[in-house]
């Protein structure tokens, strides 16, 4: 009787370590995973790819970008569409521009999902009634969207300054999706703290609207940019001073 019990310890023992050497194995092995994608792994190995979605917004000459527009198009129009979506984009950015060039004034949105959740975004966006309104009043003149018969972005570094060091590259989405989250949930905070519950009865209300979200969030920059984001980002890389223009001139922010 108490060999047997000796036995089955001894067969216990052994199954244990065979799965704990498995268990190790299978973790030494597995893909890395990105703490805020818990569970998940990068991206690329899903088959999917970087999409655009890219909004002209009209500039007349001789007056100052609308740029305005962007917050508006950011909070109603991306932000139901990211809530949306959220669980099958891996990573995603707003791009804002503005130059006197053949772009002109764009406001682009860049995610990283499989071809099908692009083909769905996308389609949310072509029957957005907002877009629809701004587009008739002239407002945005032209909307692009990639061909989501061909990924040609599967990389995470894709999208990334080719000027750039490899690392740059594939570490700066984790970065850049952190500041336009960042950016886009000021906007609706401004929106539910300082205008709680107004609903612009018509688009040249909406615009002004927007006009007035944007004062408060560029003054918020301005008073508190240098500290609260500038600053300790330069704090998570050591203090280390950074070259401006580059140049021999080092500076700390």
């Amino acid at each position: 009787m108490n060999v047997d019990k000796h036995l089955r310890r001894q067969m216990f023992g052994l199954l244990l370590c065979c799965f704990l050497l498995i268990l190790a194995s299978a973790c030494a092995t597995r893909t890395y995973t990105w703490p805020f994608r818990r569970g998940k792994p990068v991206p690329e190995v899903h088959g999917g790819g970087w999409w655009y979605a890219k909004f002209y917004i009209n500039w007349p000459e001789d007056i100052q970008p609308f740029m305005y527009i962007d917050l508006c198009l950011a909070h109603r129009v991306l932000l139901p569409v990211l809530s949306a979506h959220k669980d099958n984009i891996s990573l995603w950015r707003v791009h804002r521009r503005a130059a006197r060039d053949q772009a002109g004034h764009r406001f682009g949105f860049i995610f990283y999902a499989s071809p099908e959740v692009a083909e769905e975004i996308y389609a949310d966006l072509r029957n957005n009634s907002l877009l629809a309104e701004m587009s008739l009043a002239g407002l945005i003149i032209d909307i692009a969207y990639d061909d989501t018969l061909v990924i040609t972005r599967p990389h995470i570094e894709n999208t990334s300054d080719p000027n750039w060091s490899t690392t740059i590259q594939k570490s700066w989405p984790y970065f850049i999706m952190g500041v336009s989250q960042m950016w886009l949930a000021s906007i609706a905070e401004i929106v539910e703290q300082e205008f709680p519950g107004y609903d612009p009865s018509s688009l040249d209300e909406m615009l002004t609207f927007y006009e007035h979200v944007d004062e408060t969030l560029t003054s918020l920059w301005q008073e508190e940019g240098r500290h609260s984001l500038l600053h300790h980002l330069n704090a998570i890389f050591g203090y280390e001073p950074v070259r401006l223009n580059r140049g021999d001139i080092m500076f700390r922010f």
